[in-house]
């Protein structure tokens, strides 16, 4: 089968192995396939990974040992815990200490022509909720976990820190939950979609010594030495930093400010799906400004390309 691979470097196999339905999986077909930073990270050697990419998917059951899954429509979520820990246990298998993740590490991904996953992590995409859709889910996922983790009140000042995919889909979520936010970045044309949702929005180099230490909440989804640090600077004493983004910094960050404005600094990871899925079919989210282009599977080296591309969001791949 056709499948987009990375064994030291990034290849489309025409001739990669079917994988196997093992008891308690669903054998699925893609439908539509998002390309995520992420995928572009293992590229570059991110967890040491080979295999087949991808964790970004909306697809059809073609067998499982739930008949009442075969020929639906689902999106999956992508860490597999062993199911016999305390983190499994309470629903935090990307906790898990032998967990696996879906085209990440120690398990092949959705970017060939039929992959599997656990009955378990699987839910059914409602009939109005369109592919373009729900092929979002696991990244706006992540973007709601910081509502399961913190309570963001009414009165709260809020800010977003980084325009790229990231930060549009929590601007995005944010929008769905009537959150009163700025957004900051550097590209007034992203900008403008967080100012269609109806959100605030501010470029970076309008801020302004006034704007420091005024916000209550600033979620920070730069990935950058320079985002973190700026993103500190807005926060107000005891107020709290949300790290959506990973920072691989190479010379060490001052986090005096931590300590003396007693900052609380909260990681947030990947979210749970269903009340994403909720969202949607309430028809509370719009994808389609993040969408820069779909294209056939068969161009899927070409997408990794355009993800590259600063002006780009969103590649998704046809099936």
């Amino acid at each position: 089968m056709k499948a987009v691979v990375f064994d030291g470097e990034l290849k489309f196999d025409e001739n990669y192995m079917k994988p196997e339905r093992k008891e308690n999986e669903a054998l699925i077909k893609p439908l539509l396939l998002g390309v995520c930073n992420t995928d572009e990270e293992i590229t570059k050697g991110y967890m040491g990974y080979n295999g087949v990419l991808g964790h970004e998917f909306v697809g059809v059951v073609v067998d499982s040992d739930d008949k009442n899954l075969i020929n639906k429509r689902v999106v999956g979520e992508i860490n597999l815990g062993c199911n016999n820990c305390p983190e499994c246990n309470n629903n935090l298998q990307r906790h898990c200490k032998q967990r696996s993740t879906f085209g990440i590490y120690k398990k092949d991904g959705c970017f060939s022509e039929l992959f599997t996953l656990p009955n378990s992590n699987l839910l059914v995409v409602p009939d109005n909720v369109d592919d373009e859709t729900a092929v979002f889910v696991e990244p706006l996922a992540a973007a709601y976990e910081i509502f399961e983790q913190i309570q963001i009140k009414p009165k709260d000042k809020v800010a977003i820190l980084g325009d790229g995919k990231l930060g549009l889909c929590i601007s995005t979520i944010f929008s769905a939950l009537n959150v009163d936010y700025t957004h900051i970045g550097k590209h007034l044309e992203k900008l403008e979609i967080t100012k269609n949702l109806g959100g605030k929005i501010k470029l970076l180099s309008d801020i302004k010594n006034e704007d420091l230490k005024t916000y209550d909440i600033v979620v920070e989804a730069t990935g950058s030495v320079g985002g973190f640090e700026t993103s500190l600077s807005l926060v107000k004493p005891r107020g709290i930093l949300v790290l959506k983004s990973t920072i691989a910094a190479k010379e060490g960050l001052n986090l005096a400010s931590v300590v003396i404005d007693e900052i609380t600094v909260l990681g947030s990871r990947c979210g749970q799906f269903e009340p994403v899925l909720r969202l949607m079919e309430k028809n509370r989210i719009n994808t389609k400004p993040l969408i820069s282009k779909i294209l056939p599977f068969r161009e899927a080296i070409k997408a990794f390309e355009l993800n590259r591309q600063k002006d780009t969001i969103k590649i998704l791949l046809k099936v």
